[in-house]
């Protein structure tokens, strides 16, 4: 173990030697170009996030307003249906009273006739 110990020791501050020349050679190429870089990715980002939450905003303004109509068109259906029933019900109560029925009629008649006949 105390082997494994030092490799990974040893290791360490090569892995941090490569690291620091790997960002001193990137900051002799870009230089203040790789500073720049970064701000303008990071106010990207930063712009990016601020439309991304105000696209959610708007997504839930959307679907609040989709829910309520909704819910109102609903409603409208409902009465309408409602008044249809009612309209329905009275033109068959109308119906019923204009038309005899012949089955009725005729025995009413049967009737009569045996009552004149008598």
């Amino acid at each position: 173990m105390a082997k494994q110990d030092k490799n990974q020791e040893n290791m360490a501050p090569n892995a941090v030697d490569a690291s620091s020349k790997i960002d001193a050679i990137k900051q002799l190429i870009f230089g203040e170009n790789m500073q720049a870089y970064d701000s303008e990715f990071e106010t990207l980002k930063k712009d990016i996030l601020n439309k991304k939450e105000e696209l959610e905003q708007l997504i839930d303004e959307v679907k609040t307003e989709l829910l309520q109509n909704i819910d109102n068109l609903s409603t409208d259906v409902n009465i309408r249906i409602t008044e249809l029933e009612a309209s329905l019900e009275e033109k068959t109560d109308a119906l019923e009273e204009k038309k005899v029925d012949r089955k009725l009629l005729g025995e009413l008649f049967t009737k009569l006739g045996e009552k004149i006949s008598q």
